[in-house]
C-alpha cells in the first residue's frame, strides 16, 4: 500500500514540460507506426470501449459536470452523455463504409484505367477541448479520430477540473493507452503539446487562443480545425408563434448551459413595434421555467469562475446598457450565479455587442423592417449560427442565402447540433473546418487518390520526340472532345 502511496505521489510531482511532451508523441508516432491503428478490429474495439465508457461512467459525468458548472442532470445527459452515445453508434453502424475506397471515374487521358480515393488516418493527433461541455467537446473529436485510424492526445480543459480529472482517469482504463492518451493541466502543458509536431490539431474555445493553435501549427505546417464561436444572432419576424418562438430561444440561451454555448443565441434583432410583444412573453416564460427568483433555480447553470463573472458584470455594468435591463440582472457573486436578463434597445457600439457574451445575458435590437437585419449580421464577423423565427418562405431563402454562418436553423436554436448528417463548424473567425457523423472521420482523414493501370494500352503520343501530331492529340484528349480527338488523328486542324 505504501509503495501504490509513493508511486502516486511521485507521479503527481512529475513535470510535463517539452521534452516529456516529445517522448509522449515519439511513443504514439511508433504505435502508429506499427499499423495497429488502421485495422477495422482496432477502431471497432476503441469505439465500443469509448460506449462502454460513456454508459458505465454516466453517473460520475453527471457529478463532475455539476461540480464544474453545476450543471443540472437533465443537460448533462441530454447534451453531453447521449450525445456522446449517439456519436459512437452511428460511428459504429457506418464505420466499415466510411473506411471503404471511394470508386471515380476517369478520363480519356488515362485510359484505360481505374481510380478510387482511400481514406488514410493521418497519423498522430492533438485535441484540445473547451470547458463549457467539457465531456462532449472532449471525446466527440476523439471519437472522429480514432474512427479515422490515428493515435490521439487529448487536453481537456483547466477551468472544468472535475472532468478532466474523470477523463484522464476513464481513458486510461477503457482505451488503448499505446495510442490514446490524456494529458491534464493549464498553460504550460498546452505549451509544452503545442510545441509539437502534430498530424492536425482540434481545437474548441475561442478566437484569441485559436489564434496561438494557429501560429504553433504553422511552424509545422500542422493542418487545424477550429472550432470557435461568435455572436450568434436570432432574428424574430411578427408573423411567428410566439410562444413556441419565445421557449425555443430560452432552450437554446438558457437551457444550454446558461448561455455558456458557442452556439446560443447571443442578441435577438426584431422591429420597434413587435419587440415589447416580444420582451413580454419573454418574461413571462422566463418565469415559468425558473420562477420568480431564477437565483434559488436548480435548473440554471453557474457561470464557470469568478474570471468569467467579473467579465460579465463588467457587460452587464456598461453606462450605455445598464439602464437598458428590462428582466432579471441578479448577481449572486459567492455562488457565481446570474439570472437570465434580457436588455432591450441596446446601442450597437456598447461593448457587450462587440465580444462574445458566453453568459445568460441577451441584449435587443430593434429596427424598423426585419429585412434590416441582414445588413446588421453582415457587418460584424461572421457567426458560428444564426437563427431566424418567421412565416414568410421568402424571408426564409432570403436569410439563408444572404448570411454567412456555420450553420442556420429556422424556427429553432441549437438543434442543427443533434444532426450527425450535418457538418457542425465555423466560417472565417467563427473556425475553420467541421465534424460531427462523417465529417469527423473525414476531418482526420486524408483522401488519398490512386490511380491504377495495366501495362497495356501504352501510347507512345506521351513520350519523345515531341511532334505537332502528337501535340494536336494530346491536347483532344485532356479536352476530352471525340470531335477533337477524330480531328486530330486525320490531321485536320
Amino acid at each position: 500500500m505504501a509503495l501504490e502511496v509513493e508511486k502516486e505521489v511521485k507521479k503527481s510531482n512529475e513535470v510535463f514540460d517539452s521534452k516529456a511532451a516529445s517522448s509522449l508523441v515519439n511513443e504514439l508516432r511508433q504505435s502508429f507506426a506499427s499499423g495497429k491503428t488502421r485495422s477495422y478490429k482496432w477502431r471497432v474495439s476503441q469505439l465500443k470501449s469509448v460506449a462502454k465508457l460513456v454508459n458505465d461512467g454516466e453517473r460520475d459525468i453527471v457529478d463532475a459536470l455539476r461540480s464544474d458548472l453545476s450543471k443540472p442532470e437533465f443537460e448533462s445527459v441530454v447534451y453531453e452523455v447521449s450525445m456522446l452515445k449517439n456519436s459512437c453508434k452511428v460511428a459504429l453502424k457506418e464505420l466499415k463504409r466510411w473506411m471503404s475506397p471511394e470508386k471515380v471515374k476517369t478520363s480519356l487521358t488515362t485510359f484505360p484505367s481505374s481510380a478510387e480515393i482511400v481514406s488514410e488516418p493521418l497519423g498522430v493527433v492533438l485535441v484540445i477541448s473547451a470547458w463549457n461541455y467539457p465531456f462532449l467537446l472532449s471525446l466527440d473529436p476523439v471519437i472522429g479520430a480514432i474512427a479515422a485510424g490515428n493515435a490521439v492526445v487529448l487536453k481537456p480543459s483547466e477551468v472544468a477540473p472535475a472532468t478532466s480529472s474523470l477523463l484522464a482517469k476513464l481513458l486510461k482504463e477503457y482505451l488503448d493507452s499505446s495510442c490514446v492518451r490524456v494529458v491534464e493541466g493549464a498553460v504550460s502543458e498546452t505549451t509544452a503539446l503545442l510545441e509539437q509536431k502534430w498530424d492536425k490539431i482540434c481545437y474548441t474555445g475561442n478566437g484569441r487562443v485559436g489564434r496561438i493553435v494557429m501560429q504553433a501549427a504553422a511552424k509545422h505546417l500542422t493542418p487545424v480545425l477550429l472550432e470557435l464561436g461568435g455572436k450568434s444572432p436570432v432574428v424574430v419576424d411578427s408573423d411567428v408563434n410566439l410562444k413556441v418562438a419565445t421557449r425555443r430561444i430560452i432552450a437554446g440561451k438558457w437551457a444550454c448551459n446558461n448561455g455558456q454555448a458557442c452556439i446560443s443565441p447571443d442578441y435577438i434583432i426584431t422591429t420597434k413595434e413587435f419587440a415589447p410583444k416580444l420582451v413580454d412573453v419573454l418574461k413571462e416564460e422566463l418565469e415559468k421555467f425558473y420562477g420568480k427568483n431564477p437565483l434559488e433555480s436548480k435548473d440554471l447553470s453557474r457561470i464557470v469562475n469568478s474570471n468569467h463573472f467579473a467579465r460579465l458584470s463588467k457587460l452587464l455594468d456598461d453606462e450605455k446598457v445598464s439602464c437598458k435591463v428590462v428582466h432579471g440582472g441578479e448577481r449572486n457573486e459567492t455562488d457565481l450565479l446570474i439570472a437570465p436578463t434580457l436588455l432591450l434597445d441596446v446601442p450597437r457600439d456598447s461593448l457587450i455587442m462587440n465580444e462574445e457574451i458566453f453568459g445568460p445575458l441577451l441584449p435587443i435590437i430593434t429596427v424598423d423592417k426585419v429585412e434590416e437585419s441582414f445588413d446588421i449580421i453582415c457587418s460584424g464577423s461572421k457567426p458560428l449560427a444564426a437563427y431566424l423565427f418567421t412565416s414568410n418562405e421568402k424571408l426564409k431563402k432570403q436569410f439563408v442565402m444572404t448570411v454567412s454562418a456555420g450553420g442556420v436553423v429556422i424556427n429553432d436554436t441549437t438543434i442543427h447540433l443533434a444532426v450527425h448528417t450535418l457538418p457542425f463548424g465555423g466560417v472565417g473567425e467563427s473556425g475553420m473546418g467541421s465534424y460531427h457523423g462523417k465529417f469527423s472521420f473525414d476531418a482526420f482523414s486524408h483522401k488519398k487518390a490512386v490511380v491504377y493501370r495495366s501495362f497495356v494500352g501504352d501510347a507512345a503520343i506521351r513520350y519523345p520526340p515531341y511532334t505537332k501530331g502528337k501535340l494536336r492529340l494530346l491536347k483532344a484528349l485532356i479536352g476530352g472532345s471525340i470531335l477533337g480527338i477524330i480531328r486530330a488523328l486525320f490531321g485536320w486542324s
